[in-house]
Protein backbone atom coordinates (compact mmCIF):
# COMPACT_ATOMS: atom_id res chain seq x y z
CA UNK A 1 0.00 0.00 0.00
CA UNK A 2 1.43 3.27 -0.53
CA UNK A 3 -0.16 6.40 0.92
CA UNK A 4 -0.80 9.29 -0.93
CA UNK A 5 -2.40 10.91 1.80
CA UNK A 6 -1.29 12.31 5.05
CA UNK A 7 -2.57 9.54 8.31
CA UNK A 8 -4.78 12.47 9.09
CA UNK A 9 -5.91 15.55 6.87
CA UNK A 10 -5.57 18.67 8.17
CA UNK A 11 -8.20 20.05 9.67
CA UNK A 12 -8.74 23.12 6.89
CA UNK A 13 -8.41 20.60 4.13
CA UNK A 14 -11.61 20.16 1.26
CA UNK A 15 -13.05 17.63 2.39
CA UNK A 16 -15.97 17.95 0.43
CA UNK A 17 -13.24 17.31 -2.13
CA UNK A 18 -11.68 14.62 0.09
CA UNK A 19 -15.34 12.52 -0.07
CA UNK A 20 -15.99 12.92 -4.01
CA UNK A 21 -12.34 11.42 -4.35
CA UNK A 22 -12.96 8.42 -1.62
CA UNK A 23 -16.56 7.94 -4.03
CA UNK A 24 -15.08 8.19 -7.18
CA UNK A 25 -12.45 5.60 -5.90
CA UNK A 26 -15.03 3.24 -4.39
CA UNK A 27 -16.65 3.46 -8.30
CA UNK A 28 -13.14 2.40 -9.45
CA UNK A 29 -13.00 -0.50 -7.20
CA UNK A 30 -16.04 -2.13 -8.01
CA UNK A 31 -16.26 -1.44 -11.57
CA UNK A 32 -12.76 -3.08 -11.40
CA UNK A 33 -14.06 -6.05 -10.05
CA UNK A 34 -17.14 -6.45 -11.31
CA UNK A 35 -19.17 -5.20 -7.97
CA UNK A 36 -22.83 -3.46 -7.66
CA UNK A 37 -21.83 0.17 -5.82
CA UNK A 38 -26.04 0.03 -4.93
CA UNK A 39 -27.54 2.92 -3.39
CA UNK A 40 -27.62 1.74 -0.17
CA UNK A 41 -24.11 1.07 -0.48
CA UNK A 42 -22.59 4.33 -1.59
CA UNK A 43 -24.80 5.78 1.18
CA UNK A 44 -23.30 3.99 3.84
CA UNK A 45 -20.16 5.01 2.63
CA UNK A 46 -21.06 8.70 2.13
CA UNK A 47 -22.28 8.82 6.20
CA UNK A 48 -18.59 7.37 7.38
CA UNK A 49 -17.38 9.73 4.63
CA UNK A 50 -19.08 12.96 6.72
CA UNK A 51 -16.14 12.65 9.09
CA UNK A 52 -12.24 11.12 9.86
CA UNK A 53 -13.62 9.51 12.60
CA UNK A 54 -14.94 5.81 12.89
CA UNK A 55 -19.11 5.28 13.37
CA UNK A 56 -20.76 2.44 15.12
CA UNK A 57 -23.36 0.60 12.61
CA UNK A 58 -26.34 2.22 14.46
CA UNK A 59 -24.06 5.94 14.12
CA UNK A 60 -24.39 4.94 10.36
CA UNK A 61 -28.42 4.59 10.61
CA UNK A 62 -28.81 7.92 12.55
CA UNK A 63 -26.98 9.65 9.77
CA UNK A 64 -28.88 8.12 7.26
CA UNK A 65 -31.99 8.65 8.73
CA UNK A 66 -31.26 12.47 8.13
CA UNK A 67 -31.98 12.51 4.93
CA UNK A 68 -34.00 8.73 4.38
CA UNK A 69 -36.36 6.94 5.73
CA UNK A 70 -34.64 5.07 8.78
CA UNK A 71 -33.26 1.72 7.36
CA UNK A 72 -32.95 -1.51 9.13
CA UNK A 73 -29.82 -2.46 11.14
CA UNK A 74 -29.17 -5.48 8.45
CA UNK A 75 -29.17 -3.46 5.63
CA UNK A 76 -26.53 -1.45 6.94
CA UNK A 77 -24.64 -4.52 8.48
CA UNK A 78 -24.95 -5.61 4.97
CA UNK A 79 -23.65 -2.75 3.44
CA UNK A 80 -20.51 -2.45 5.83
CA UNK A 81 -19.86 -6.67 5.07
CA UNK A 82 -19.98 -5.51 1.52
CA UNK A 83 -17.79 -2.36 1.53
CA UNK A 84 -15.33 -4.03 4.23
CA UNK A 85 -14.79 -7.01 1.89
CA UNK A 86 -13.66 -4.81 -1.11
CA UNK A 87 -11.05 -2.81 1.09
CA UNK A 88 -13.54 0.55 1.08
CA UNK A 89 -13.97 0.45 4.79
CA UNK A 90 -11.77 -0.87 8.04
CA UNK A 91 -13.11 -2.22 11.24
CA UNK A 92 -11.95 -0.44 14.13
CA UNK A 93 -11.82 -3.41 16.89
CA UNK A 94 -11.79 -1.03 20.01
CA UNK A 95 -14.13 1.00 19.30
CA UNK A 96 -16.60 -1.57 17.20
CA UNK A 97 -16.73 0.92 14.66
CA UNK A 98 -16.51 1.88 10.92
CA UNK A 99 -14.06 3.91 9.13
CA UNK A 100 -14.10 4.67 5.07
CA UNK A 101 -10.89 3.84 3.59
CA UNK A 102 -9.79 5.75 0.00
CA UNK A 103 -6.27 4.13 0.03
CA UNK A 104 -5.82 1.42 -2.55
CA UNK A 105 -5.18 -1.90 -1.25
CA UNK A 106 -7.97 -4.93 -0.35
CA UNK A 107 -9.61 -6.24 3.27
CA UNK A 108 -6.48 -8.47 3.80
CA UNK A 109 -4.14 -5.75 3.77
CA UNK A 110 -2.25 -4.95 7.01
CA UNK A 111 -2.90 -1.57 8.31
CA UNK A 112 -1.92 -0.17 11.66
CA UNK A 113 -4.49 2.57 12.99
CA UNK A 114 -3.50 5.69 14.59
CA UNK A 115 -6.41 6.70 16.72
CA UNK A 116 -6.26 10.03 18.49
CA UNK A 117 -7.11 10.02 22.00
CA UNK A 118 -8.40 14.32 21.60
CA UNK A 119 -10.50 14.17 18.66
CA UNK A 120 -11.51 11.05 17.60
CA UNK A 121 -10.04 10.57 14.27
CA UNK A 122 -8.25 7.74 13.08
CA UNK A 123 -5.80 7.16 10.39
CA UNK A 124 -3.83 4.79 8.72
CA UNK A 125 -0.39 3.32 7.84
CA UNK A 126 1.22 0.17 6.48
CA UNK A 127 1.60 -2.44 9.01
CA UNK A 128 2.66 -5.35 6.99
CA UNK A 129 6.05 -6.05 8.82
CA UNK A 130 4.62 -5.24 12.20
CA UNK A 131 1.54 -7.83 11.55
CA UNK A 132 4.07 -10.53 9.81
CA UNK A 133 6.17 -10.40 13.27
CA UNK A 134 3.61 -11.09 15.15
CA UNK A 135 1.92 -14.06 13.41
CA UNK A 136 5.12 -15.15 12.77
CA UNK A 137 5.30 -15.37 16.97
CA UNK A 138 2.04 -16.80 17.39
CA UNK A 139 2.68 -19.43 14.95
CA UNK A 140 5.73 -20.49 16.76
CA UNK A 141 3.83 -21.35 19.59
CA UNK A 142 1.54 -23.21 17.85
CA UNK A 143 -0.99 -20.67 17.33
CA UNK A 144 -2.93 -20.33 14.27
CA UNK A 145 -3.68 -16.34 13.85
CA UNK A 146 -6.03 -15.71 11.75
CA UNK A 147 -7.09 -11.96 11.48
CA UNK A 148 -4.10 -8.91 12.82
CA UNK A 149 -5.53 -5.52 14.24
CA UNK A 150 -2.96 -3.40 15.17
CA UNK A 151 -4.88 -0.03 16.75
CA UNK A 152 -2.69 2.58 18.00
CA UNK A 153 -3.74 5.48 20.59
CA UNK A 154 -2.17 9.05 21.16
CA UNK A 155 -2.47 12.60 19.94
CA UNK A 156 -2.12 13.20 16.51
CA UNK A 157 -0.15 16.29 14.88
CA UNK A 158 -3.13 18.30 14.51
CA UNK A 159 -4.25 18.19 18.69
CA UNK A 160 -1.11 18.74 19.46
CA UNK A 161 -0.18 21.42 17.50
CA UNK A 162 -3.52 23.09 19.31
CA UNK A 163 -2.15 22.19 22.45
Amino acid sequence: MTLTKPAFPAPDHDHDRCAADALQHAEGVCARRAQKFTPIRRQVLQALLSSHRPLGAYEVIDELAKSMPRPAPITVYRALDFLMENGLVHRIESRNAYLACAHDHDAAAMVAFLICERCGSVGEIPAAPVAQSLNAAARATGFVPKLSVVEITGVCTHCQAAG
